[in-house]
């Protein structure tokens, strides 16, 4: 509990077995309730590395629904189990642990019902590591991104996000993609509805047992960030209306 709120961390997880215990050892279980881990069908020893650790919400999907699926299944689970706040952390060591009880904080006093662990602010993206082609692809997406929907987000691609229990019954996720695209339709959305977000800085650590996508699978979610934006700004001006946005 941390300002009488129940704190939810959830691991949404694939092929995670080499980082998942570091990353685990480091949640901070003063102000942490429950811990759930959503297996996508990982092809190692991610569920038995899960239940080594005690890790109580365990969840396999059979069958690999993607990015985004796996989230659908992670914040469903959160919110069964009472959670005030969620906090999504991706169990490959990229993002630190530690910054936990900031975003919790930020949340649990009511300051922003959205938080985000921004890579961007304070230079934390190149000193860890973050390729030039991705960090370049980063900004621009940001930048126009930021103008089609009307927001000044340091980024709208990192990982590592924090929400209130209300953010999360009002969005209409079961509308978005299950792919990497998930995490920007889910923004749009909160943007949208008028959520205000606030963003700290974040380090991140890029090594080969990170998650990461290749420059294919990289090109495809910028092209489906576009779509995303387009769509919000149509939404935007009431020249279309996508189920999505829905109430």
């Amino acid at each position: 509990m941390l300002h009488s709120k129940k704190i939810v961390i959830v691991l949404p997880a694939y092929n995670a077995a080499k980082t998942l215990e570091q990353t685990y050892r480091e949640i901070p279980f003063d102000i942490v309730d429950d811990v759930i881990l959503v297996d996508d069908a990982s092809r190692d020893h991610t569920i038995e590395v899960a239940q080594a650790l005690g890790i109580k919400h365990v969840i396999r999907h059979e069958n690999n629904k993607g990015y985004g699926g796996n989230q659908k299944t992670c914040y469903a689970k959160a919110l069964e189990l009472g959670a005030d706040v969620v906090i999504m952390l991706h169990p490959d060591y990229q993002y630190t642990p530690k910054l936990i009880p900031a975003m919790a904080s930020i949340i649990a006093q009511g300051l922003y019902p959205v938080v985000l662990g921004s890579r961007i602010l304070g230079k934390g993206a190149l000193k860890g590591g973050m390729p030039m082609y991705k960090y370049i692809a980063n900004r621009l997406l940001t930048l126009i991104q930021n103008i089609l929907v009307g927001e000044k987000l340091s980024e709208y691609h990192t990982g590592y996000r924090a929400f209130s229990k209300e953010v999360l019954q009002s969005l209409r996720l079961e509308e978005n993609s299950d792919d990497f695209v998930f995490d920007n339709q889910m923004l749009s959305q909160i943007i949208y509805a008028g959520f205000p977000i606030g963003e700290i800085t974040c380090p991140t650590k890029y090594f080969p047992e990170a998650s990461s996508i290749n420059l294919y699978r990289s090109s495809v979610y910028g092209l489906g960030v576009l779509a995303v934006s387009c769509k919000h700004a149509l939404q935007r001006m009431g020249l279309a209306s996508f189920a999505m946005y829905r109430k």
